[in-house]
C-alpha cells in the first residue's frame, strides 16, 4: 500500500510539474500540457498553499499573480551599467562599423551574433545561486526602478535557474514585450468590456511593467526574450555571445531562435534584409536588428565610447509611427458598399513611404480616438499593412480663443458620397453601408462581376477583364444595362480597349471569325434572362444573401413582386433569417436606386423563374404570436430591452384579447399587464406599436400576407393542375427541383416519386432514367425541359 504524500512533498512536485510545462511552453515552444490542466494544477497548488503557509517560497508559481501595490518604486542601481547602443540607419553606416572593428582587431572578416531589436522594455533580472531575486528597469542606465513584484508575474521569466553549473551571482538582461496576438485579443476584450485600450504593443509592455499594482500586471500578455548579461560573480560564462546566449537557454531563459552569427559586413547586411522581409509576420514588434561582435575577447579590446559599447550597435529599420495632422475626413465606399472613414492627412515619411491617407476603419473607431479635422495625430505604418491613425496628440488640437476645440467630432454622413443612396449602419454592426448596391459606381465592378458569375445569372464569357472594360468606356453603368447591349457595342469596345493598350488587335480581321467572341457573348446574356428566382435573387449580391438564404426566400415567396415588397418582419418568417439579414434584405429593396435597376432588370425581358405561390409552412406562420415575436427581434436593442422577459405564455394571454392581429394596435397597459406582462415590458410594447412608422410596417406586412394567401390552392377548388399526379425525373437545369416542385403543388399538382398509369404526366430534364422509359412504354404525356416554361404559364392564374 503507497503513502500518502505529505503537504511538502506535494507542493515541491506541483511545482515542478508547473516550472517544467512553464519552460517547454516559453523556451522551448514545445508545450507537453493543455492550458486547463496547467489551470488545474496552479490551482491545486494555490489550495495547497493556502492551506500551509510555511510551504509558499518566493519562487512559487503561485506567486506570478501579484501582491498589494506599493506606493513607489524603489530605486535600484545597476551593478554594471545597461547601456545604450549606437544606431545605423544606411548600409554605409553598417559598413563603416565592421571595419573599424576589423582595423582595431586587424581581422578582415569578424564574427558577429545578429538578433531582432524587439520594441519592448528593457530590463535586467537579478538571480542569486539560481533564484531570482530582483529585477530593474533599465531607467538611466546607471539606475532603474524595483519592478521585482511585477516581474515575477512574467511566466516567461524563470522565477529559478534550471540545470546547473549557474554563477553565484547573475545578472540576465533583456526585453519584455507583448505579443501582437495576445495585444489584439487583450484590446477586443476591452473593448468590449468598456476597458482601457492600449496604444500598441511597445506602451503596453512598458505601462504594463510600471503598475504599481502587480495585480494589474499580471493580467496583462506579457513576454520576455533574453539578449545578454550584467555582473557575473561567483563563476564563469563562455567567452563568445552565442555561447552565452545558449547557455541561458539551457538554464531557462528564453531567448530568440532568429539570432544568428555571421560573418562581415555582407552578412549583416544579409541578416537585416532577410529579417525585414520577415518583419510583419513575426509574433512580436521589432524596430530593427541588433549587431554584437561574438568574442569575447574582442568586444574586451573595443572597449567602449561614451555611453555605448565600440563591439555593438543597432541597424533600425525605418519608423513605422509619425506625427502629422488630418487636413479632411472623407468616406470611402468599398466594393460590398462598406463605408470607411479615411483620413487625408499631411504628407509624412512613415516606414519608407509617404503617406497622405490613413484608414479611421469605423464611426466605433473615430468615436474612440475622437479625430477630428486639424488635429495632430500618430500615424502607424506597419510592410504593405494601409495605414492607421494610432491615436490623437491632444495638445495639438486647434481651438478657439475660450479653449473649446475648433471642430465638432467627427459624425458618420447617412448619404452616399459616390451615388446618393442611403448609409445605413444595422444595430450591433460594426460597418455602416451603402444601400445602392445595383446603381454604385463604386461597387458597380463587383456587381456585374458576382451578377454574371455561374451561380448567379450564368453569363459564360463575361469575365473580369470584360466587366472593366465594360465599366471603364461607360458602356454599363448598372447590371440591367447588360440587356441593351448590342454586337457593335461589344466590338467598338474591344477596339477601344486595343488602342487604350497599345495593342494589334488580330480580332478585327474580317470575317465572321472576328466577332465570334462578341457573338457569344451576347447569346449568352440573352440565355440568362429567365434564371430561377433563387438565383436572380442570389445574382442581386444583397449583402448577407448566400445561395442557401435566396432558395430559403425563393421557396417561401414564390414571387419577386412579393419579396420585393416584403417587411423585414415578413422575411423573419424565412428560415434561417435572423434581424440582421432581415433588415440587410428589407434596405435592398427599400433603397430606390436599387428599385429602378430592379424595374429597368424586369422590362428589359429578364424574367425568373418564378414558384408562383408561397409556401404553405411560411404563409401558416403569420399568426398573432410570431408578429410579437417579430417586433420583439427586430427591436432587439436598448430601447427594447425589456421586451426580453416576455415569453411565449404571456403573449398566448395576450393574444385571447384580439379577435383579429389588427386589434394589436387598440390594447391598452392593463390588457398588457393583465396578460402577465410587467409594467416596463407594456410601456415599451405600447411605444412601439403607437408609433405610426411601426403601424404603417405592420399593416402593409398584413395585407401582404393577405395576398399572398389568396393565391393558396383551396381544398375544393384547387389550382389549374388540381388532382394531377406528376413524376420529375433527371436535371432540370435552369430550376432546382425542389423550386418546381414547390410551384406544381401550388398550382394543385400532387408531385409523387414513382411512375404508374395513374400518373398524369412526367417533367423530363436532362438525364433523365428508368422513370422516362416506363412513362414512354404506358404512353403517358412526357413534358420536356425545354417545354416547362410554357407548360407552368399555360397552367398558372
Amino acid at each position: 500500500m503507497t503513502a500518502t504524500r505529505s503537504p511538502a512533498a506535494r507542493a515541491v512536485d506541483l511545482r515542478l510539474r508547473l516550472e517544467d510545462a512553464n519552460h517547454r511552453y516559453h523556451v522551448l515552444d514545445e508545450p507537453n500540457i493543455p492550458d486547463a490542466e496547467y489551470d488545474r494544477l496552479l490551482r491545486e497548488l494555490d489550495a495547497l498553499e493556502a492551506a500551509h503557509p510555511e510551504l509558499v517560497t518566493p519562487e512559487s508559481p503561485t506567486q506570478r499573480v501579484g501582491n498589494a501595490p506599493s506606493a513607489k518604486f524603489a530605486e535600484v542601481k545597476h551593478a554594471i551599467p545597461m547601456l545604450s547602443l549606437g544606431n545605423a540607419f544606411s548600409d554605409g553606416e553598417v559598413q563603416d562599423f565592421v571595419r573599424r572593428i576589423a582595423d582595431k582587431l586587424d581581422r578582415p572578416v569578424p564574427r558577429f551574433s545578429a538578433e531582432p531589436k524587439l520594441d519592448g522594455l528593457a530590463i535586467s533580472l537579478r538571480y542569486e545561486r539560481g533564484a531570482f531575486v530582483q529585477g530593474a528597469t533599465r531607467g538611466d542606465g546607471a539606475t532603474g526602478e524595483d519592478v521585482t513584484p511585477n516581474l515575477r508575474t512574467v511566466k516567461a521569466i524563470p522565477l529559478r535557474l534550471r540545470g546547473k553549473g549557474w554563477p553565484d551571482v547573475l545578472e540576465v538582461r533583456g526585453e519584455v514585450y507583448m505579443p501582437r496576438a495576445d495585444f489584439e485579443k487583450y484590446n477586443e476584450h476591452a473593448r468590449l468590456h468598456g476597458g482601457k485600450v492600449l496604444a500598441n504593443p511597445r506602451n503596453g509592455a512598458a505601462g504594463s511593467l510600471r503598475q504599481l499594482d502587480p495585480r494589474v500586471t499580471a493580467q496583462r500578455p506579457l513576454s520576455f526574450y533574453a539578449y545578454g548579461t550584467g555582473q557575473v560573480a561567483g563563476g564563469a560564462l563562455p567567452d563568445s555571445h552565442s555561447a552565452t546566449l545558449a547557455q541561458l537557454r539551457e538554464w531557462g531563459f528564453p531567448v530568440s531562435g532568429l539570432t544568428e552569427v555571421v560573418e562581415g559586413a555582407d552578412g549583416l547586411l544579409d541578416y537585416y534584409r532577410r529579417i525585414g522581409v520577415q518583419r510583419d509576420a513575426l509574433p512580436f514588434d521589432i524596430d530593427g536588428v541588433v549587431y554584437k561582435l561574438d568574442d569575447g575577447e574582442g568586444q574586451r579590446a573595443m572597449g567602449f565610447v561614451s555611453r555605448a559599447p565600440r563591439w555593438a550597435i543597432a541597424h533600425k529599420f525605418p519608423a513605422q509611427e509619425q506625427a502629422t495632422t488630418v487636413e479632411a475626413i472623407e468616406i470611402q465606399i468599398g466594393r460590398t458598399g462598406a463605408a470607411t472613414p479615411v483620413a487625408r492627412l499631411a504628407p509624412v515619411h512613415v516606414a519608407g513611404v509617404v503617406v497622405t491617407n490613413a484608414t479611421l476603419h469605423n464611426a466605433d473607431q473615430i468615436a474612440r480616438l475622437d479625430v477630428r479635422v486639424g488635429d495632430g495625430v500618430i500615424v502607424r505604418r506597419a510592410g504593405d499593412v494601409i495605414p492607421e491613425v494610432v491615436r490623437v496628440i491632444e495638445e495639438r488640437r486647434p481651438r478657439h480663443a475660450n479653449g473649446e476645440p475648433l471642430h465638432a467630432p467627427y459624425a458618420l454622413p447617412t448619404v452616399c458620397p459616390v451615388c446618393g443612396s442611403t448609409v445605413e449602419r444595422d444595430e450591433g454592426e460594426v460597418v455602416a453601408r451603402c444601400t445602392g448596391g445595383l446603381f454604385c459606381a463604386a461597387q458597380r465592378k463587383q456587381a456585374l462581376i458576382h451578377f454574371a458569375s455561374r451561380r448567379a445569372m450564368d453569363i459564360e464569357g463575361l469575365g473580369e477583364r470584360f466587366v472593366d472594360d465594360l465599366v471603364e468606356f461607360g458602356y454599363v453603368k448598372t447590371v440591367a444595362d447588360l440587356y441593351t447591349l448590342t454586337l457593335d457595342d461589344f466590338l467598338e469596345m474591344k477596339r477601344r480597349a486595343d488602342e487604350r493598350d497599345n495593342t494589334t488587335p488580330k480580332t478585327f480581321k474580317a470575317g465572321k471569325v472576328a466577332s465570334k467572341w462578341a457573338v457569344n457573348l451576347i447569346s449568352s446574356i440573352a440565355s440568362s434572362r429567365n434564371p430561377p428566382i433563387e438565383r436572380f435573387l442570389y445574382a442581386l449580391g444583397i449583402m448577407d444573401i448566400g445561395e442557401g438564404t435566396a432558395k430559403n426566400i425563393a421557396k417561401s415567396f414564390g414571387r419577386i413582386e412579393w419579396i420585393r415588397s416584403a417587411d423585414a418582419l415578413i422575411f423573419l418568417a424565412v428560415p434561417d433569417v435572423g434581424s440582421t439579414v432581415a433588415k440587410s434584405i428589407s434596405a435592398f429593396f427599400r433603397e430606390s436606386h436599387n428599385e429602378e435597376v430592379l424595374d429597368q432588370l424586369l422590362s428589359s425581358g429578364v424574367l425568373p423563374m418564378e414558384v408562383g405561390s408561397p409556401a404553405i409552412g411560411f404563409i401558416n406562420k403569420f399568426d398573432f404570436s410570431f408578429f410579437v415575436e417579430a417586433i420583439k427581434t427586430l427591436n432587439s436593442s436598448s430601447s427594447g430591452a425589456y421586451l426580453y422577459g416576455v415569453g411565449p405564455k404571456a403573449i398566448s394571454e395576450l393574444e385571447k384579447k384580439c379577435t383579429e392581429i389588427e386589434d394589436i394596435f387598440s390594447l391598452t397597459a392593463a390588457d398588457i399587464v393583465d396578460s402577465g406582462w410587467s409594467k416596463e415590458a407594456a410601456d415599451q410594447f405600447l411605444k412601439i406599436t403607437k408609433d405610426p412608422v411601426w403601424k404603417n410596417r405592420l399593416r402593409k406586412s398584413l395585407v401582404l400576407v393577405s395576398e399572398m394567401r389568396s393565391v393558396l390552392p383551396s381544398e375544393s377548388s384547387g389550382g389549374r393542375l388540381s388532382g394531377k399526379k406528376i413524376v420529375l425525373t433527371g436535371d432540370m437545369g435552369f430550376i432546382t427541383r425542389d423550386a418546381l416542385k414547390n410551384r406544381l403543388e401550388g398550382l394543385g399538382a400532387a408531385v409523387v416519386s414513382s411512375v404508374s398509369k395513374k400518373t398524369d404526366f412526367v417533367v423530363a430534364g436532362d438525364a433523365a432514367g428508368s422513370k422516362l422509359i416506363k412513362a414512354k412504354e404506358l404512353g403517358l404525356r412526357i413534358i420536356q425541359k425545354n417545354d416547362l416554361v410554357d407548360f407552368l404559364k399555360e397552367n398558372s392564374d
